[in-house]
């Protein structure tokens, strides 16, 4: 089983190139970076008890954070930890994620969703009412972007024809899509359209986990984030066939991010020692 970090990179904080070469050096397999464009300011007391942490109004684009961190690194994978999709214009989306991965050498994975916060879409144009549909029509957009020399693509929320957009993505047929999201119907997206499930780890996903097993009809990956780090829970989710497991870093100096490594790398040796 992999292992792998989160990171909101933050203007304030350590930067994403230094945070992934610091993954690097200390043998992740991946860095997963968080999107928002912006947060509403009358909605910064919506986190669960507590108000939202300033980190989700203080990031990096994301596309320039992969940007710096496949630049910084030559064996990591880099991933949007999610890429918020109904909030960008999937034309240039699909530009930006050939772009990295062409440019790191096939070392992006796209992790998408349509987020929490409805006002955030609201401000984007997206009606939170169909934003599962966006989502899946923008992502199955960028599909045919990416792997036809001349696309076309006609949805109810997107429609496009025979548009060339290059460079192509390094992997074949496209990054690997993982879909983020826990909730009742998620697994029917990442049916539809993912190639891997990317939930927060959360009671009960042993058991969604086998559900997903049991539905798919091809070989889909899992990869979990927000993990404790507890030698227990890897081994209970890598019994499960879970291919990777993560955990946030904290925003901020370099210090601050180095402890929390140690913790996770504590955990790690716990689990599996040299």
């Amino acid at each position: 089983m992999e292992f792998g970090v989160g990171y909101f990179p933050t203007h304030d904080g350590m930067k994403p190139g230094e945070v992934a070469r610091l993954a690097e050096e200390r043998g992740a397999d991946a860095i997963y970076f968080a999107e928002h464009s912006h947060i509403p300011a009358a909605e910064t007391d919506r986190f669960p008890g507590q108000p939202l942490p300033s980190k989700y109004w203080k990031t990096y684009d994301l596309f320039v954070s992969l940007t710096a961190a496949a630049a910084a690194t030559s064996r990591l994978r880099v991933a949007s930890g999610i890429c918020l999709v109904i909030e960008r214009d999937p034309i240039q989306t699909a530009k930006a994620v050939a772009s990295v991965d062409h440019l790191s050498g096939g070392r992006l994975e796209f992790g998408v969703g349509a987020g929490w916060n409805r006002t955030e879409m609201r401000h984007h144009g997206t009606d939170p009412r169909v934003r599962m549909r966006v989502l899946r029509e923008r992502v199955e957009a960028m599909k045919a972007i990416w792997t036809q020399h001349e696309a076309s693509y006609t949805g109810q929320y997107v429609n496009f024809e025979g548009v060339w957009s290059y460079p192509k993505p390094a992997q074949k047929p496209h990054p690997p899509v993982l879909v983020g999201g826990a909730g009742p119907t998620v697994l029917d997206r990442v049916l539809a359209f993912g190639d891997a499930w990317f939930p927060n780890y959360h009671e009960g996903i042993l058991d969604r986990i086998a559900e997903l097993r049991a539905r798919a009809e091809r070989d889909i990956e899992v990869q979990v984030m927000t993990v404790p780090a507890d030698p227990k829970v890897f081994a209970a989710l890598r019994d499960a066939g879970v291919r990777r497991v993560a955990r946030w870093l904290p925003s901020g100096p370099k210090s601050r991010v180095e402890r929390a490594f140690d913790e996770w790398e504590a955990a790690i040796s716990e689990y599996n020692p040299e």
